[in-house]
């Protein structure tokens, strides 16, 4: 294999005009992904962005890598596929909350659960937007919408519980206000073995402005942003004042002067058992409490791929003890004229 030309941010972007709407947090993220891909050192060929349908969806066309723009919800099912037919490329997974949490959900959580190597970048902001401002599986109850003009009765998903309850093996969450902690939950969840989900909260200023201003505008986010440190107590605040603590598997936000830094919880990433994960998790109850944004879970699991490497190299050595002929006659056959 011949060494590879060290890239540039120029290098990712297509020649393909970018349409999101003015404002769009997309255009951050997608930014951040670009200034990101050359410290991997990469080919472009190498590097594949399969999104669904959505906002986010158009992603693919404004990389200069290959893509696939495939069909709504399908995205984790035919990254599945690629990741481990060509186990050489670079596999990265766009969407929505309404794409892959909705009719995609079920893809989403098995590819999770096996623990494929893909990289899913999860865009949440919290309505359909492609569609016009329908409410979508992550909307607050009672939001008010062209599809629940009476306010949703629907309850939405936590997407980090979620992927923690499916056991997956990387979860993240980051905002589109930050670029440079993007870029490192992007690079972390890359950088590891096995299925990495990163949800980023992203702003859709046409049908859900603002959603999340309370928590990631710049002079709310030392009270509203709760950092996760892996070996770190978790504490927050502009001067570390607020502190987390777990009791009974219920995580609580406790003022650190009123019960001592060694009662805080420590963010422990890499604990097999996701039980402290899920319940930091829970804290974030709406879009305007204190929100943990880091790398909730960061565990080794056996990568789907190596494994099916491993049956298909023993299946291979195996050749020829296996009788076909008897495996299809082993039960009732028909002849079809």
């Amino acid at each position: 294999m011949t060494d590879v030309e060290l890239t540039t941010k120029k290098d990712w972007v297509s020649d393909q005009e970018v349409r999101w709407c003015p404002g769009c947090g997309d255009y951050g993220i997608l930014t951040a992904i670009q200034m990101l891909l050359p410290e991997f050192g990469n080919r472009q060929e190498d590097t594949v962005f399969i999104s669904g349908i959505g906002c986010a969806a158009r992603f693919p066309y404004y990389m200069n890598t290959y893509g696939i723009h495939s069909i709504h919800g399908r995205s984790p099912a035919i990254a599945s596929g690629l990741a481990l037919a060509r186990r050489d490329l670079d596999v990265w997974v766009v969407g929505g909350d309404g794409d892959m949490l909705s009719i995609g959900g079920n893809h989403l959580i098995h590819a999770l659960r096996r623990n494929i190597n893909l990289t899913i970048l999860l865009f949440n902001n919290r309505i359909y937007g492609l569609t016009k401002g329908q409410y979508s599986p992550t909307s607050e109850e009672g939001k008010v919408t062209k599809s629940s003009p009476m306010g949703s009765i629907d309850h939405p998903f936590n997407p980090i519980s979620l992927a923690l309850g499916a056991e997956a093996s990387f979860v993240a969450r980051t905002h589109d206000m930050d670029r440079k902690h993007m870029m490192e939950m992007m690079r972390k969840a890359h950088e590891h073995k096995g299925s990495g989900l990163v949800e980023i909260y992203q702003n859709c200023n046409v049908f859900n402005n603002g959603a999340y201003s309370e928590i990631t505008k710049r002079d709310a986010r030392a009270e509203m942003i709760i950092e996760l440190r892996h070996g770190e107590p978790v504490r927050f605040g502009p001067e570390g004042e607020h502190g987390v603590v777990i009791d009974h598997g219920v995580a609580s936000i406790v003022e650190v002067a009123d019960v001592g830094l060694d009662a805080l919880v420590v963010h422990n990433e890499s604990e097999p058992d996701p039980s402290v994960a899920f319940a930091l998790s829970r804290l974030a109850s709406d879009m305007s409490s204190p929100t943990p944004m880091g790398v909730f879970r960061e565990v080794e699991r056996p990568e789907y791929g190596h494994e099916l490497d491993g049956q298909v190299a023993r299946a291979q050595a195996d050749k020829g003890k296996g009788d076909l002929n008897s495996v299809l006659h082993s039960l009732h056959t028909w002849q079809v004229d």
